[in-house]
């Protein structure tokens, strides 16, 4: 069980109140995560306001994230170093007179802008030899166990020792903007189960999100499959296979599956964005993990459940990898829907009577 440490944080000078840049991950799940380095941040200096570097795709969680000032739209390309544009954003912010910049990647280009722009203190881990670019000079990286690790000690002292358990991520969203819509999109009042079945990596996405969708209508629950464009065709094939009673919410805004996972009664998903989005506003939330590890990849938020294959131990486990290349996906097959489902109503019936 995680705990929220923010206790365990040291608060060091109250009177600073120069601004703060996070340059992190922008992909969804590992940008989640990082409000965990915003918490830590407000801990040590409550009164300096943290900003955060953002891609327009992950722009919608920072309304939700507090302690955070603002978020800075910027979408380099992901091919190239791309100068002229690294000298746009360094120019916007350097008018903003920030005084300290975490950079989280450990690459040359996440580091050009925050040099250019002349930020004083520039805080990151050795990589791709970026001295002179980051000025304030960490190692040890490889030696932190979990990806959150190696993110939020940066916000810590040099050298300080880390806490027991680091804050948990926090997206707060208004039940009136719930409300709203959950009318806007003619969902009612009933209950209803949340399903997220894409991720990042093939490997990674379980099997049988139809079956339990069919399964879900017919115990009574509304079913609402949430994801990107790129779920579309597997949103409508699982709405096919459940019925009216399922809906297909994917889109290309990012607040839709926000609002979604907010309002459903129970998130299940992948080790994907949208898991660790339900976790952080506090939905209970079903992981299901196959190729991966969920001690290293799981919300540091308490799961509701974490769902993995269990019928015999397989030697390839935890692989890590984004596509199955042994055993024939048999991490993710041995889980069956009716044991994902049988477990989401007792997770809706511990809730009920609390």
């Amino acid at each position: 069980m995680n705990i929220d440490s923010i206790s365990d944080i040291e608060t060091q000078d109250t009177e600073d109140s120069r601004p703060i840049l996070i340059v992190p991950y922008v992909w969804i799940g590992d940008f989640v995560r990082g409000h965990t380095v915003v918490r830590v941040l407000r801990k040590r200096w409550p009164n300096r306001p943290v900003d955060l570097l953002t891609s327009g795709l992950c722009a919608p969680l920072v309304d939700y994230m507090p302690g955070v000032r603002a978020g800075i739209v910027f979408d380099l390309p992901r091919s190239r170093l791309a100068l002229g544009k690294q000298r746009e954003l360094a120019a916007e912010l350097r008018s903003r007179n920030y005084a300290t910049a975490l950079v989280m990647p450990r690459t040359w280009k996440s580091a050009i802008a925050p040099a250019l722009a002349g930020i004083p203190e520039r805080v990151g881990f050795f990589g791709e030899a970026r001295f002179g670019l980051i000025n304030a000079m960490r190692w040890g990286e490889r030696k932190l166990p979990r990806f959150i690790d190696k993110n939020a000690v940066l916000a810590l002292p040099d050298g300080a020792p880390r806490p027991g358990e680091w804050p948990v991520p926090q997206l707060r969203v208004p039940a009136d903007e719930i409300g709203r819509w959950r009318q806007a999109n003619g969902l009612g009042t009933g209950p209803a189960v949340a399903l997220g079945p894409g991720s990042v990596g093939a490997s990674k996405r379980w099997t049988y999100y139809p079956e339990a969708a069919r399964l879900f209508a017919e115990r009574g629950f509304d079913v609402w499959v949430v994801g990107g464009p790129g779920e579309k065709a597997l949103a409508q094939e699982i709405a096919a296979a459940g019925g009216a009673r399922v809906r297909d919410l994917t889109g290309t805004d990012l607040r839709n599956g926000v609002l979604a996972m907010a309002a459903a009664n129970v998130a299940i998903a992948n080790d994907s964005g949208l898991m660790h989005i339900a976790a952080a506003i506090g939905t209970p939330t079903m992981g299901i993990f196959g190729p991966t590890d969920p001690y290293l990849w799981a919300p540091l938020n308490e799961l509701a459940a974490t769902v993995r294959q269990t019928r015999s131990k397989l030697a390839c486990q935890p692989c890590q990898r984004t596509v199955c290349t042994m055993n024939d996906h048999r991490c993710m097959r041995d889980i069956a829907a009716e044991e994902v489902v049988d477990i989401a109503q007792r997770v809706l019936a511990q809730i009920s009577v609390r």
